[in-house]
C-alpha cells in the first residue's frame, strides 16, 4: 500500500473532496481530507466517513492513519 493509492481510494469514495496522504513508510498515513460534505458533523463522524471509503484495508494494510478532516471554509481560514 502506498500513499498514492489511500489517496485514490479516499477520492473515489469522496469525489467532492480535496485529498492529501503521505506515508513513506506504507502502513501510517496522513491525510487531509477537505470537503463539503464534512459540514455540521463531528470529528468523529468525519472520521467515520473517511474510513468507510478504505474498508477492510483499515487495521490490515493501512496500520494507522492521521487524519485532518475540514470543510472548505475551515480550511480557507487556516
Amino acid at each position: 500500500m502506498d500513499s498514492s493509492s489511500v489517496q485514490d481510494l479516499i477520492q473515489k469514495g469522496m469525489p467532492d473532496a480535496k485529498v492529501e496522504v503521505s506515508g513513506p513508510d506504507g502502513v501510517h498515513f496522513e491525510a487531509l481530507v477537505v470537503s463539503p460534505a464534512f459540514a455540521g458533523k463531528l470529528p468523529l463522524a468525519r472520521h467515520r466517513m473517511v474510513y468507510a471509503t478504505l474498508g477492510d484495508l483499515m487495521g490490515g494494510a493501512i496500520h494507522a492513519l492521521s487524519l485532518r478532516t475540514l470543510t472548505p471554509e475551515e480550511a480557507a481560514r487556516g
